[in-house]
């Protein structure tokens, strides 16, 4: 489970009820209005099922538990795993990374591996794995644009029903002490049109963001440390070029076997 979710989203929602009970937990009540809610979320889902496919809005609301889950992106280790593989091409030929392949779980690398077993034209594996990490990049980030174009429907609506809130007193003056009170149940939508985008969408486009990143980063590591394997580079170049794709506090931790001559 990611902590850093959990811990923050129960946070802000802890701090924005103390906010609202502030003068007494009777003035919460003031924040909860059913037609409010009703127009504010109703809306904002309903414009981004319009703007999208079902299976796709489908697949957006359930990658929210996505945020939950601690990714399994640990360049340094990629890095050992690939290194590791130079040193038996090195001293065995590049067929004898098949049995090595078989032994690693990330469908990814193996997939690259049996492509450079099999003799594919170094070209072509580079084209073949960066068409699928492509592919990724574009699966995720629609995701990630759900939930950034559900974090601009929320105010949005929020707004909407501000309008409808105040249209409905404007016509109805006759008592001036219900203005007030009509005038903070207008303005509750704007609330929840806030808390819809700041506590919700735009934590989680920011962690799906990072997800991503990641697991791209991760590819193109894979890509070129597979191909440098199949150039026949020695494996302490093979380790340094990837090195460079890490933090400098990360690389000591990346370091390898890089032996050879």
């Amino acid at each position: 489970m990611d902590l850093a979710s959990i811990i923050g989203l129960v946070l802000a929602f802890v701090l924005m009820v103390y906010g609202m009970a502030a003068k007494g937990f009777d003035k919460v009540g003031s924040f909860l209005d059913f037609p409010s809610a009703l127009i504010t979320f109703g809306g904002a889902f309903g414009a981004a099922l319009a703007a999208d496919t079902i299976q796709g809005f489908l697949a957006g609301v359930k990658s929210f538990a996505l945020i939950f889950k601690t990714p399994k992106y640990d360049e340094a280790e990629a890095i050992k795993t690939i290194i590791d593989l130079s040193n038996v091409a090195r001293k065995e030929g590049l067929l004898a990374l098949e049995e090595s392949g078989n032994n690693i779980e990330d469908e990814f690398m193996k997939k690259g591996i049996m492509l450079i077993v099999d003799g594919t034209d170094p070209e072509l594996v580079r084209n073949i794995l960066e068409t699928e990490m492509v592919n990724v990049d574009t699966r995720h980030q629609s995701i990630i644009q759900f939930w950034k174009g559900l974090g601009a429907n929320g105010p949005a609506w929020g707004m909407i029903g501000t309008l409808i809130g105040l249209i409905l007193m404007l016509k109805d003056l006759s008592d001036p002490d219900s203005i007030g009170p009509n005038m903070a149940v207008a303005l509750v939508t704007t609330f929840y049109g806030s808390v819809l985008a700041n506590w919700i969408c735009t934590p989680v486009s920011s962690k799906l963001s990072a997800f991503n990143d990641s697991e791209i980063q991760m590819k193109t590591i894979m890509i070129e440390g597979l191909l440098s394997i199949q150039a026949g580079e020695n494996p302490r170049v093979i380790e340094e070029k990837l090195k460079s794709f890490l933090a400098p506090s990360a690389r000591a931790n990346s370091s390898g076997e890089g032996g050879g001559e």
